[in-house]
């Protein structure tokens, strides 16, 4: 038997997956360890495989997401760094764009720099806009600095000249020059990881990549180490945040194209179960224990960007977090998941989040110390949970603890019943997520209401509807095995890495020799690094209006017969399909040429395994609360893994698996797909 497994360290929970030929044939769920996470991937491991009756000598593959990076920019928790810049420019860090994303904030906040100002040093060099060189590098300099960082205890050194993009020579001869003069220094050019246009994130993606590296690859060297130790033969594919696979090398060299690998993840599976059922235009939703993402799919993949910020002061503005420019997954995220925290504010009004219970303590109803009251402890009073099933009977839930935690924090203070106060914090963060949505559907051109709402994670299933009825979404889809989705589409995702160059010029001014040459370059580094048989190459230019400050994406397919006018026929559609307009007439230039190198995407069956199948799927009752019927309602409760394709059941019903749990209201009716789905219709 050859196995696959999948793998996704979260918040809360640390989720498996297990896949052979005929499908999903075992999924887990762990409570995460946040001083040791690789213990939790071990231990979920050897308990899943023990309960399956699997053995981890027949895994063949083993892909891997983590937040491990992302936490480690939060939190501060990289190594002690250094910038070098070219003189004149070493505060851009502090500088950053000047612009204040609240502008009536007085008390404005910002991330702090990772690399403090008296670590950041301006360096005698200069190169001109287009390569050439205006004053060549200092090295004495550079030499003596570097003794001084090694005396000084430094561990990491982050290079980012200006116009190195155009000519890397400069930062080259820099890190040749530093590991000569102090060995035991980690080196990152900016001309390496991310060769292209505008300063301030180039330098700040640079310097986050080298600030988390040691801590990424002794951590997933840790992991490689415990993977063998419990007998699994490969060594763990690590998930990119662009939806593509990568080996641990790759991963720890470039550690930041690791910051969202798990919601990557979960964009994946959502378009691989959508193209079994023919929708490639679906809105994904994904609530765990922490946050909640939402992620368009169009035309059957997730949509990707190059602008990403982490460690937002405030979720919801651009501007208020670190730059990150590297391909991601293109999501929204907020601060809402099953342990967030609900409380009263200055106001005395409800607020839920973005702090998180996490798993230590967790949630009231948990039992482990936690004294606030979440949105777990709100769902499990409103019966939503059984307190004797969460996560398959594994966890027993208190829900005394949970009521009296609402009771005494939010119902005495808001002066309304429990079941009054539990509803509006579980509402509360259906509509939160639900405006959410709707301003990302439609800043990328799309209706929601038109949308099916895929939904998955922990919580998703338990709030989709809910999420669904305030955007006015026709369908919920609920796929199975919800409760650790990531890691399913984990397992969809192919060897894969992005490469960029910037050229800046007019469309007009290139020659096809130039643009062909500029892709060969970048798709032989591909193969080299995928080291994979069957690598394609997806071309992409990124182009504006002369004068405009940002450019959209733009496919490249011509074959150098009419490139320019097929080029600026596609520029023309795609920007009238996000904006409903042209342009200006005025000239089309290209800042970034990229090239998106992909291994062949893994056959897997994705249709769930587990269970029995045959019986009779209703398990009991219990009492469920839905005010639109009247407060709580005998509702009947079923079991997943019983129910058949084609099976249709009446609302009010709660469909239980061992990681999930599907709330059909009142009035709704929910649907069993071929590949095991629920389909909810609102």
């Amino acid at each position: 038997m050859k196995l696959r497994v999948g793998v996704d360290i979260g918040g809360t929970f640390t989720d498996l997956c297990v896949l052979d030929e005929t499908g999903i044939v075992a999924v887990g769920k762990v409570l995460t360890t946040h001083d040791e996470p690789a213990r939790a991937v071990e231990a979920g491991l050897v308990d899943t495989l023990a309960k399956a009756g699997l053995s981890a000598s027949d895994i063949e593959q083993f892909v891997h997401g983590t937040t491990l990076v992302t936490n480690a920019l939060i939190e501060r928790k990289g190594s002690r760094t250094a910038l070098l810049a070219t003189a004149g420019f070493s505060d851009v860090l502090e500088m950053r764009r000047e612009h204040r994303y609240e502008l009536y904030d007085l008390l404005i906040e910002l991330p702090a720099p990772l690399v403090p100002r008296h670590l950041r040093f301006d360096v005698p060099e200069r190169v001109l806009a287009d390569g050439s060189v205006h004053k060549g590098l200092d090295e004495n300099y550079v030499s003596r600095l570097g003794k001084e960082l090694a005396a000084r205890g430094i561990d990491a050194v982050a290079i980012c000249f200006l116009h190195a993009f155009t000519n890397p020579a400069h930062e080259v001869r820099a890190a040749e020059i530093l590991r000569e003069v102090a060995p035991g220094l980690r080196v990152a050019l900016s001309s390496e990881v991310v060769p292209e246009i505008r300063e301030f994130e180039r330098a700040s993606t640079t310097v986050a990549n080298v600030y988390v590296q040691d801590l990424t690859e002794r951590y997933l060297r840790d992991l490689e180490r415990r993977l063998h130790a419990a007998g699994v033969g490969p060594s763990p594919h690590i998930m990119l945040s662009n939806g593509g696979i990568a080996t641990v090398d790759t991963a720890a060299r470039y550690p930041i194209r690791i910051l969202e690998s798990g919601p990557a993840g979960g964009a994946l599976a959502a378009s691989a179960f959508g193209a079994v059922a023919g929708e490639t235009d679906l809105l994904a939703f994904d609530m765990g224990g922490t946050t909640a993402k939402l992620c368009m799919i169009s035309g059957g993949t997730p949509l990707v960007t190059h602008e990403f910020e982490v460690d937002r002061k405030y979720r919801l503005l651009p501007g208020s977090g670190l730059p990150v420019k590297v391909p991601v997954t293109d999501m929204i995220e907020i601060g809402v998941g099953g342990g967030s925290i609900a409380r009263i504010d200055a106001l005395g009004l409800l607020t839920v989040g973005p702090d998180s219970a996490g798993s230590e303590p967790g949630p009231v109803c948990y039992g482990r110390g936690g004294t606030e009251p979440t949105v777990t402890d709100a769902d499990l009073v409103l019966g939503y949970l059984d307190p004797g099933y969460f996560l398959g009977g594994g966890m027993t839930l208190d829900a005394s603890g949970a009521r009296e935690a609402i009771r005494v924090k939010i119902a005495e203070p808001l002066g309304v019943s429990v079941e009054e106060a539990a509803y509006g914090i579980h509402s509360s963060v259906n509509e939160d997520m639900a405006n959410a949505a709707r301003v990302h559907a439609v800043e990328r051109g799309k209706d929601p209401a038109k949308l099916p709402m895929f939904t998955f994670g922990g919580a998703g299933p338990v709030h989709g509807v809910g999420v669904a009825r305030a955007l006015g979404a026709p369908q919920v889809v609920a796929p199975p095995a919800a409760g650790v989705m990531s890691a399913v589409g984990f397992l969809t995702a192919p060897l894969a890495f992005d490469f960029v160059r910037s050229s800046r010029a007019s469309v007009h001014d290139l020659t096809w020799e130039q643009v062909d040459g500029l892709f060969a370059e970048m798709e032989a580094e591909g193969e080299e690094l995928l080291e994979a048989s069957g690598v394609t190459h997806t071309r992409i230019a990124e182009m504006r209006y002369a004068g405009q400050g940002y450019e959209i994406r733009v496919p490249v397919t011509g074959d150098g017969s009419n490139w320019p006018g097929e080029l600026i026929d596609e520029f023309v559609s795609t920007y009238r399909n996000l904006y409903q307009r042209t342009g200006p007439d005025v000239s089309v230039e290209v800042l970034n040429w990229r090239v998106v190198s992909s291994g062949p995407a893994p056959d897997v069956t994705l249709r769930l395994q587990t269970g029995s199948g045959t019986g009779e799927a209703r398990k009991g009752s219990r009492p469920a609360y839905f005010p639109q019927a009247g407060g709580f309602v005998d509702t009947a409760v079923l079991d997943r893994y019983r129910l058949k394709p084609g099976d249709e059941v009446e609302g009010p019903a709660i469909v239980e698996e061992r990681e999930s749990t599907v709330v059909v209201p009142p009035g709704a009716t929910c649907g069993v797909r071929e590949d095991a789905s629920l389909v909810v219709t609102v």
